[in-house]
């Protein structure tokens, strides 16, 4: 039977209306060929999901500067020419199926796996992260120890920021997200053991959030007021799953209050591969979506576990989010907005696309795989 699920209703973001509410989550799926150029498979992975319906594509996270921000082996860039010029493809052949794409702009920190450019780790303080590197992203071995960044340091890092936005939008880029979530640098001030700064990037809230706000604010000074920026935010980490914001919802609404003063036109929420419900759901009880929606009045897209039909119609149906964010989901049903539009269910995810990596190599091999049997 056909579907009228709330996920397929048209939704507004900046100046864009959607087809549907269902986004494609970033992935970083570090496939280039080491010069952080965007290959022609790439091109063909981003714009099968618009093939497949999905209103929104948001990109893997896109280091911003031959400074400090790569974080992995063959991630991606928004630097040079050429790999504008490979950005440009990618973001033709989305747009070719009818789809939205938006870049993540992203800077490692001190969760930097490699980098071609600098020797060494920036973070807010010289704390060593917790865990070790990831395997699945070409890493191995204990993270380095960071060094405490200078305010010239800040200030390189604010420069790449902007400076990749305005690549973006030169991409042809509908707009960008700027990762302040996982762990990653804009996260690592936020997050209280990995700032113990004492100067006005640490301390409180309002000191934690002054580098997003910062962050926020050159972007929007570079590329102009009408251009859709936005922010993803969390409380876990790729390496610290149980980590929660120690004020609350008070801090929470402290961090959403400062996103949109700074001028965000949207939130995205992540929630690290785990279920929304559970990382969501804040001291007061009320969901640190809703929070978002409720004191920003900026659209708010929600993510971890929304293939689920059913909570993807909850979270929708009783106001949590605007929007829907699909990781692992979208890699399993490249097409989910068409199987729900059609009453099918959604498959299992298939562990298998992301073994031995997360490349797209691996996910080509297992899909050949599969094919052939």
């Amino acid at each position: 039977m056909p579907s009228t699920h709330p996920a397929l209703t048209p939704a507004q973001l900046g100046p864009f209306k959607l087809a549907n509410r269902v986004a494609v989550a970033p992935m970083s799926r570090v496939s280039t060929a080491g010069d952080g150029v965007p290959t022609a498979e790439m091109a063909r992975y981003y714009a099968r999901f618009a093939q497949g319906g999905f209103a929104l594509v948001i990109t893997e996270g896109v280091y911003l500067d031959h400074a400090y921000s790569q974080s992995y082996p063959d991630q991606p860039a928004l630097v040079t020419d050429e790999q504008v010029a490979g950005w440009r493809r990618v973001v033709d052949a989305v747009h070719a199926e009818g789809g939205l794409i938006v870049a993540q702009l992203m800077h490692g920190g001190a969760l930097s796996q490699h980098n071609h450019h600098r020797a060494g780790t920036l973070a807010p303080s010289a704390v060593p992260p917790l865990g070790e590197k990831m395997a699945a992203y070409g890493g191995s071995g204990a993270w380095a120890l960071p060094r405490a960044a200078t305010e010239a340091d800040l200030a390189e890092a604010l420069e790449g920021f902007a400076r990749a936005a305005v690549r973006a939008r030169e991409a042809g880029f509908d707009g960008v997200e700027l990762h302040g979530a996982n762990g990653y640098l804009i996260d690592q001030f936020l997050t209280t053991y990995t700032n113990t700064r004492t100067d006005g990037y640490g301390g409180d809230v309002a000191g934690r959030s002054r580098f997003l706000v910062e962050a926020l604010r050159a972007v929007r000074a570079a590329v102009g007021a009408e251009y859709l920026m936005g922010i993803r935010l969390s409380q876990t980490k790729v390496n610290d799953l149980e980590y929660r914001w120690p004020g609350g919802a008070a801090e929470a609404e402290q961090i959403f209050r400062a996103a949109a003063g700074a001028g965000a036109d949207f939130l995205h929420l992540a929630s690290e591969g785990r279920d929304w419900q559970q990382t969501a759901t804040l001291d007061t009880g009320v969901t640190a979506t809703a929070l978002a929606r409720e004191v920003t009045g900026r659209p708010v897209i929600a993510n971890g576990g929304m293939h689920d039909v059913e909570q993807a119609r909850t979270v929708l149906d009783e106001g949590h989010a605007d929007l829907l964010a699909l990781g692992r989901g979208a890699l399993g049903d490249r097409d989910w907005p068409q199987r729900v539009a059609d009453g099918r269910a959604p498959s299992a995810f298939a562990s298998e696309l992301l073994r031995p990596d997360v490349t797209l190599g691996a996910e080509r091999a297992y899909r050949d795989r599969a094919d052939a049997h």
